[in-house]
Parts: C-alpha cells; structure tokens; sequence
C-alpha cells in the first residue's frame, strides 16, 4: 500500500467513524437532555455518549490530519485552514460534552448547562462542517482526486447547511425543521460518500501523480 493509498485509507476510515459515532451519541444523549431533572438517573447514558462524543471530536481532528499531505499541494493555505476549522470544531464538540455531563451535577442550574450544550452543538456539529466542505470540497474538485459527485454533494450543502445554522440562530426557522434536515441530509451524504470512496478506492491515481510530478521532478534535478 503506497503512502498516499494508506492516508486515503485512514481518511476515509475516520470520516465513517466520525458517523457510527455521532449518530448513537445523539440517540443516547437527547432523551436526558430533553428533561435535565432525569439526569441523574440518565447519567450512565450521558457517560456513554460523552465518550463517543470524545471519540468523534479526535476522529475530526484525525481526518484533517491524514488529509493534509495530498491536499496542501492543491492549495497549502486552504489545506491549512481546513485542519483548523476541523480542529475547531472538535474543540466546540468537547465543549459541549463538559456542559452535558455538568447536567448530572448542576442541580438548578442543569437547564442553563443544557443550552450551552445546545448552542455547542449548533456552533460545532450544526455549522462547521459547511465551512469544512467550502474549504475542503474545493481541493479535491480541483485536483480531480476523489469523482466529481462527491465535492458538488459538498458544495451543495454547504451553504444550505450554514444558512439553516444562521436561520435557527436568529430564531427564523426551528432546530427541527424541513430546511435544517435537507441540509443535514446533504452534508452527510458529503461525508459517507467521501469517507466510503478513500477508504475502498483511495485518491485517484492520476490526480496524485500530477501532483506529486513537480517534487519528484525537483528531487532528480537536485540528485544530478
């Protein structure tokens, strides 16, 4: 297996983490959370989804990292910025698992630590992964390494993703709402479609090797 093959690989494996974990976080935190008096007898399921949740927070960081060596001869810059705001996101993610598992233990003040959790979600999970794609889907569009489809799904979602976070922020649309899941739909499909195609097929061959042409050709010249 090449180098390249092998982060396409590691990519694509934590990006599929990255759902197998959020969804059965979600699942497990939102009943308690939906009533914080119950967070006391609902404090094994909030363990249970804080450490997934933690697991889902590195998986972010972790995707951005392996990423980084083909992407930043795309665009180094854009590279960079997107292992930022992968890392930011997940800093936001381990943010909101303090609040919720603060919830078993606040007493009155449970609900005021469960809107922080909220709006952790929102800021973190409800917006940031739109910037990831208008950073990320871009580079790999352009450098052809992964099929068309599957940056567009990106640059799809993306605006429709932050214009939904935008809406529930200033109170327009609800959390739960028709335009909030279209746009959740569409941002998931970026992932699973991108973390299933560099974990089975990796980066397209052709694509790598005109981007890895210049320094190969740089490294003879300087041999001789």
């Amino acid at each position: 297996m090449s180098h390249t093959r092998r982060l396409a690989f590691i990519a694509g494996a934590l990006y599929l983490l990255t759902v197998v974990t959020s969804i059965p976080a979600l699942a497990l935190k939102d009943p308690v959370l939906a009533d914080p008096a119950t967070a006391a007898t609902g404090a094994t399921a909030l363990q249970w989804a804080a450490t997934l949740e933690m697991v889902l927070a590195l998986a972010c960081i972790g995707t951005a990292v392996a990423l980084f060596p083909v992407v930043r001869r795309v665009d180094e810059a854009t590279a960079l910025g997107f292992v930022g705001s992968r890392t930011l996101e997940a800093a936001i993610i381990v943010m909101g698992v303090l609040a919720m598992l603060s919830v078993t233990v606040a007493g009155p003040a449970a609900q005021a630590l469960v809107g922080m959790h909220d709006w952790a979600f929102l800021l973190g999970p409800g917006t940031l992964p739109a910037v990831n794609a208008l950073l990320l889907a871009p580079l790999l569009l352009r450098a052809g390494l992964v099929p068309r489809i599957i940056p567009i799904l990106g640059l799809i979602g993306a605006p429709l993703l932050l214009g939904a976070a935008v809406g529930i922020l200033f109170g327009v649309i609800d959390q739960v709402s028709a335009a909030g899941f279209l746009s959740a739909v569409l941002i998931a499909a970026w992932e699973i479609a991108l973390g299933f195609w560099l974990l089975l097929k990796g980066f397209n061959t052709d694509a790598v090797e005109r981007l890895y042409a210049p320094a190969r050709t740089v490294e003879l010249v300087d041999a001789h």
